[in-house]
This record gives C-alpha cells, structure tokens and sequence, in this order.
C-alpha cells in the first residue's frame, strides 16, 4: 500500500501523522518505507535524528537523476537508508528539492516516482509520502504514485473551507492520472474535546458525508517532546492517550 499525506495548508500535523502511523506500522512488523518530499525535512529529522545530518543522498538525489537520460528507471532503493527503528527506512529530504522544482516541472518528470515506487512494491508493505504544504510538482508526483491519501485537518474554519478544493484536486488527479488513488479519509489532527468550535466544525463534515476518521487526534505537548528527541510516539511512551488515538488510527485503515 502507498499512502500519501497531503495538505495544502502548513502546520496541520503532515510530518507528525506520516511518521508516526509508519512508526506504529513497522512497530508491528511491516516493512516500511517512509519517503518526505518537503525541502523542510521535518519527517526526515523526525525520523532519522542527527543523522539526518550526514548528507545522505535522499529524495533530490532521485529527482536530480531522472534529469538524466536513461533507458532504465532509476532504482529509488540507491536513495533510502535505514532509520534506528527495525522495519522503518526512510528517503530523506534536502533543501536541494527546491532548488531541482523548475526544472522537474518543466521536463515533466511527473510519472517518475510512481514508476520508481512500483519497482519498490515488493521490498515493502507499506510506503509513506510526506508532501510539502503546496500543489506543486512534488505533492502532484506522490498523488499520483499513492494509492489511499490522507488529508490531515486541524478543526478550524478556514481548513474546512479550503477541504472541498483539496478533496477536488484529489479527485481530478485521480480521473487524470492515477485510477488507483483514492481518500482514505479526513484526519482531525489537535482535537480539543472540550471546545465547542472543534465539535461544531467537525460534525459540519460528518453531516456532510464526508469521509472523517476516527479516532480523532487530541492535542498534546507530548507530540512537541517527541519531536525534540526525534522518537515517534510509539517508541517515546506507548501507553499515552495520542499513542493509543494513532495507534486505533492506523488499525482503523486496514
């Protein structure tokens, strides 16, 4: 399964939902990849630590090299390395992804990954995509190398104005270029129970019909330290609330 986490708007909990879903995933014995497409490379020091420090060749390194002819696809596996969790491997980011974005989209270099991850597909159970917060060449790529995306949702009203136009992108690539691809579902991400505007607005989607998934995922400074020492939360305290909320997420995916 190639999953994608895609999100326009920054700050909703991207990186945060990619790595730890893939965390609780190889937790249980999947082979896992993680791949992060965002120059920012959250994911990736969330993931690998200081060592996503090292330079490894990652995602720019994969792009720079569909630049050049060849008659063969390019092995993506050149570009992962392990993280210190069993199961997990990541591809990491770069600033250089910035720097490579013109000439990608002008090459139109848009099938690349998908073609790369394809080979991939028995190497590993499950495959991640982090994506930047833009519609950009990246975010179209893994929409269009994903199979399930997940739309993270941070419970206020201008995310739920902006939702209708995200999920018509999906769709639109989906009737285009990927007939695999599909909405796994709406991921309320910092949900304060206690507040009536998260409720209010959430039950807004729900009446609408819209695909919300549940559990939904509390808002906790637990996350923030978690982040700090670049350990996901199943491996920093797995008994905590947002643990066991991702943890019935992931299980809930199938």
């Amino acid at each position: 399964m190639r999953r994608v986490v895609f999100n326009q708007k920054g700050g909703v909990g991207k990186s945060t939902i990619t790595s730890n879903l893939a965390a609780i995933a190889a937790a249980s014995g999947q082979r896992v990849l993680v791949i992060d497409l965002d120059c920012q490379g959250n994911t990736t020091r969330y993931l690998l630590g200081d060592a996503a420090d090292e330079g490894h060749a990652g995602s720019a390194a994969f792009f720079a090299e569909t630049l050049k002819f060849s008659v063969r696809e390019t092995d993506a596996s050149a570009f992962v390395v392990e993280s210190p969790w069993e199961n997990l491997h990541v591809m990491p980011a770069s600033p250089e992804l910035d720097e490579l974005h013109s000439k990608l989209e002008s090459r139109y270099k848009i099938y690349k990954l998908r073609n790369a991850l394809q080979l991939l597909d028995d190497q590993y159970d499950e495959i991640w995509i982090d994506t930047p917060p833009a519609l950009n060449f990246y975010t179209r790529s893994a929409l269009i190398a994903a199979q399930g995306c997940l739309i993270p949702f941070d419970c206020d009203d201008f995310s739920r104005r902006a939702l209708y136009g995200l999920l018509e992108t999906v769709e639109e690539i989906r009737a285009d270029h990927a007939p695999e691809l599909r909405v796994e579902g709406i991921v309320v991400n910092q949900f304060q129970a206690r507040a009536s505007l998260p409720q209010r607005v959430v039950q807004e989607l729900l009446d609408e019909g819209l695909p919300v998934l549940q559990p939904y995922l509390s808002s906790s400074v637990k996350v923030k330290e978690s982040h700090e020492l670049s350990r996901p939360m199943v491996h920093l305290d797995a008994r905590h609330k947002l643990t066991q909320e991702m943890q019935a997420l992931y299980e809930a995916l199938g």
